[in-house]
């Protein structure tokens, strides 16, 4: 416990180091500008997804922000593949031409504009800008890439583990053998059963360490909020929902559409609202994982900025103290929700695969 608390309180110390110069620097282009707008833009700045990795920026006195990072290769379908690098956009600060076409960084977004990078609005000032199909490498896709890097390490040094010893763990093995027996044992054996638990242990397995390392690398000052992106947690939630539906048994689905024991009636009733749970239930999936991280990740760095708003003897320890208490807190969410999705899977696979007894 003792270590974990260190290695926060160090994330923390780097996050404030990178608030600090940030905040500081409270001016754009030479002008002031309101401080609480500008640690909004921040936080949100935080949240979003990248077409660069970067690791933490400055701002000089003038103003002029310097960015410490490394680009990623931009990779766009527009009449043909057009692949650069994202260094061309100066974090959105300039136009990239590439093949005689133009794009735009703006938003997070990319769309095709001309040299002077003219952005078109509709009524509601949304952009009307033709967006050509993205493919792009972006901060989370390397990040992505970086788990299932680890995830393959710790595995294969387990194996090699129980190899070695004849069965025995050491090492990596020794590490991951109480969670991979609890996985076992306490969720997948008693929501699926004896018979049918194994099949899917290879999943549950690989959505828990996938959700609990990406939700850790989030708590640090890189940026990166993988399960923040909405498009991740529907597609975990996805492959749950197809598992569970192309691995139903005929029990399952006659449950959705012919209830036994029910009035024929009551079935013709209950049948679409079945159907429409077993969407449901994959739909909250998404959107529990989604907006936990989400807010756990806005109220604590909205906690640090409001040190830089107060600067008193009593708001700033304060502010800091409760960002060093939920910062703890966030590491217990980290693993809570890798929980919570395996235990939820567990359970949609363990109805699916359901037999009953039929009088």
């Amino acid at each position: 416990m003792r270590r974990k608390i260190t290695v926060k309180a160090l994330a923390l110390i780097f996050l404030l180091t990178s608030f600090t110069s940030f905040a500081s620097g409270d001016k754009k282009d030479g002008k002031p500008q309101d401080k609480e707008q500008y640690i909004k833009e921040y936080i949100q700045h935080h949240l979003q997804d990248t077409y660069d990795f970067g690791f933490f920026s400055s701002t000089d006195e003038k103003g002029h922000v310097t960015h410490y990072g490394f680009p990623l290769p931009v990779i766009l379908w527009d009449g043909g593949l057009k692949v650069f690098s994202s260094s061309k956009f100066h974090h959105g600060e300039t136009v990239a031409e590439v093949d005689g076409n133009y794009y735009k960084l703006y938003h997070g977004k990319i769309y095709k504009t001309d040299a002077a990078g003219t952005i078109n609005y509709d009524a509601d000032h949304h952009a009307t800008n033709e967006k050509p199909l993205d493919f792009s490498i972006t901060k989370n896709v390397v990040m992505i890439f970086v788990v299932f890097l680890i995830m393959f390490f710790m595995f294969k040094r387990m194996a090699k583990s129980y190899k070695k010893n004849n069965g025995l763990p050491t090492g990596m093995g020794r590490l991951l053998e109480p969670i991979v027996l609890y996985i076992r044992d306490d969720i997948a054996k008693p929501n699926i059963g004896e018979k049918n638990y194994k099949r899917y242990m290879s999943y549950l397995l690989t959505v828990f360490f996938f959700v609990w390392i990406v939700n850790l690398f989030g708590l640090t000052p890189l940026g990166v909020n993988i399960t923040n992106n909405i498009a991740v947690t529907f597609f975990l939630a996805l492959l749950t929902y197809l598992i569970t539906t192309f691995t139903a048994k005929k029990d399952y689905w006659k449950h959705i559409f012919w209830m036994p024991g029910v009035p024929a009636p009551m079935k013709i009733i209950l049948a679409p609202i079945e159907l429409l749970g077993t969407i449901i239930k994959p739909f909250s999936l998404m959107i529990r994982l989604y907006a936990n991280i989400t807010a756990g990740h806005i109220v604590l760095m909205s906690l640090i900025g409001m040190m830089f708003i107060f600067k008193n003897w009593l708001g700033t320890p304060l502010s800091f103290l409760l960002a060093f208490v939920l910062g703890i807190l966030e590491l217990l969410v980290a693993a809570l929700q890798a929980y919570i999705f395996t235990m939820l899977s567990a359970l949609y696979f363990g109805a699916a695969v359901e037999e009953h007894d039929h009088h």
